[in-house]
């Protein structure tokens, strides 16, 4: 098959050996192949060259190779540019690749940048995603800069962020990026986990919300990505566009996120528990705390809770 999208038969032993076991060392390909280890470099190069390999984002100076439907996607999608033929062909390929089982697991954030990829480039209808905590590493967003404009260009793109991200420069300017781009970007407070839907059809959710980089659980069960979706629309109706306060935020200078906080906070929860759900750190909610008690004029959190009570804060 991949002989027929243009890879010799070295380059497709090399590349079916590294999906078996990405750890691989040059010399040691050279040695399972019985080649020269300039020939096994020069085909990593290849395979590199065709994006059927890409840097380890876990493994520092080491390669990794994509999936084999990625893979097959990738060669179709240059040879349908290099062509600018058989997009029927490319189409009902992709289609036969995608009959896969209704959840699957990734593991590790290679496997789940390489689906990622996959699911946004097969993209026919609209991407909803949701993006929790305060800031998105700058390397993360750089990370996704092609691919969300790609995506943009194709069909409608949605995107919810965490109230919280307005405090940080970096995270704004990209949302501003993506909007300038026709991506429609809102904030809430209630964004406290990762999802990314994609046609209403495919949702990937984190294995662990507490670490991103276990890996992911691609699901394509109708009912269970039809719930996820019902949860991105509830959350997208109360939010609001990046930069624009919410009416009650205009009336009383209180952001929603410091709402949030005091509600949480005044219904017993642990600064550590607060922080989760709000998906900041223990360190940022004493920070927001500290400047409410300020602004409130209070000694302690309890003379805070009171004051916040009687302007209508709770």
């Amino acid at each position: 098959m991949l002989g027929l999208l243009g890879l010799d038969s070295l380059a497709q032993a090399v590349y079916s050996a590294m999906l078996a076991d990405p750890t691989v060392g040059v010399r040691e390909l050279a040695e399972r192949l019985g080649q020269q280890e300039a020939q096994i470099r020069e085909t990593l190069d290849r395979l590199v060259e065709l994006a059927l390999l890409r840097p380890s984002r876990e493994r520092s100076g080491t390669l990794y190779p994509v999936s084999l439907v990625a893979g097959m996607q990738l060669l179709v999608r240059r040879q349908e540019a290099e062509l600018a033929a058989g997009r029927e062909a490319a189409a009902a390929g992709r289609a036969a690749a995608a009959d896969w089982e209704s959840a699957e697991r990734l593991i590790g954030l290679d496997a789940v940048q390489s689906e990622l990829e996959v699911l946004l480039a097969g993209a026919t209808v609209e991407a909803l995603s949701m993006v929790p905590g305060s800031a998105v590493p700058t390397a993360s967003l750089e990370a996704s800069r092609n691919i969300d404009d790609d995506v943009v260009r194709r069909v409608r793109s949605r995107v919810l962020y965490h109230a919280a991200v307005r405090k940080d420069p970096s995270t704004v300017a990209y949302a501003r990026w993506l909007a300038e781009r026709g991506t429609e970007v809102r904030v809430s407070p209630a964004v406290t986990r990762r999802l990314l839907i994609v046609d209403g059809r495919t949702a990937m959710v984190p294995i662990d919300p507490n670490q991103p980089s276990a890996g992911a659980l691609c699901v394509r069960e109708p009912g269970l990505v039809d719930q996820l979706t019902a949860l991105f629309e509830l959350i997208w109706t109360d939010a609001v566009p990046l930069g624009n306060p919410t009416p009650e935020e205009a009336a009383t200078e209180l952001s929603a996120t410091d709402r949030h906080l005091l509600r949480l906070l005044a219904d017993g929860l642990t600064d550590d528990a607060a922080g989760k759900r709000l998906g900041i750190s223990a360190r940022t909610v004493r920070r927001i705390m500290a400047d409410l008690m300020d602004r409130l004029g209070a000694e302690s959190r309890f003379e805070a809770g009171v004051e916040a009570a009687r302007r209508g804060w709770l």
